[in-house]
């Protein structure tokens, strides 16, 4: 089985002293920093533009794994690639042309990821799954941190983790909210890849340990 990857949420971390908490991800077991874009208009909350991402992308070592919750994604591709992303995902329910979008990030030299709310069925995706190379399941509502587990994700993800072998695609699974030690190891036994972490890891009181603690949990 391929190693699991983590991928802390910044969106949680001490943007008063943010080089701090991304070097910290440096150091880490983490495999990837997680960026979630929101434009106060998809979602309610407003995070973080490209100024910030640019300041984070200077600082990191590991991979950008940026997550749009904006509307009409397809604008920003070309920027998010310019910044230094590696990972750009938007979502299913604000792209029109979900299939063009995605062939615009792979162009731009960038790995395309589809994140779909937790009410949308992930069967909508049996037509561009062999084009996306991650999906991002939200098991909380987008637009905040620290909010509850969504109990019916195990079901998608197992949903998804079908549909991917039947279409013969290498798709990787992306949980994003509320994970934690005591759901990691149930995500992956249902099919997920890779773990978004944000409050569970930054409102720690050691997040490098609890970053150890989560992958070990995840890929023992």
């Amino acid at each position: 089985m391929s190693k699991i990857k983590i991928a802390p949420s910044l969106l949680a971390a001490d943007f008063g002293n943010l080089q701090h908490d991304v070097e910290m991800v440096n150091r880490s077991q983490a495999d990837w920093h997680h960026l979630d874009i929101m434009d106060g208009v998809f979602v309610p909350n407003i995070s973080f533009g490209m100024p910030v991402v640019r300041a984070i992308a200077k600082v990191a070592t590991k991979p950008l794994d940026v997550h749009l919750m904006i509307v009409d994604p397809g604008r920003y591709v070309d920027t998010f690639a310019n910044l230094g992303a590696s990972n750009l995902t938007i979502h299913y329910e604000a792209c029109t042309h979900l299939h063009k979008t995605l062939q615009a990030i792979k162009a731009a030299g960038m790995k395309a990821g589809v994140a779909l709310n937790p009410h949308t069925n992930v069967n909508l995706l049996e037509d561009t799954i062999s084009d996306i190379d991650l999906v991002c399941m939200m098991s909380v509502n987008p637009g905040f941190g620290g909010q509850s587990f969504i109990e019916n994700t195990y079901d998608k993800v197992k949903t998804l983790k079908k549909l991917i072998r039947d279409k013969g695609a290498q798709t990787l699974i992306e949980i994003d909210g509320g994970v934690n030690d005591r759901n990691a190891k149930k995500l992956v036994l249902a099919g997920a890849d890779v773990l978004v972490a944000g409050s569970f890891v930054f409102k720690s009181q050691d997040p490098p340990a609890t970053i150890s603690h989560i992958s070990q949990i995840a890929n023992a």
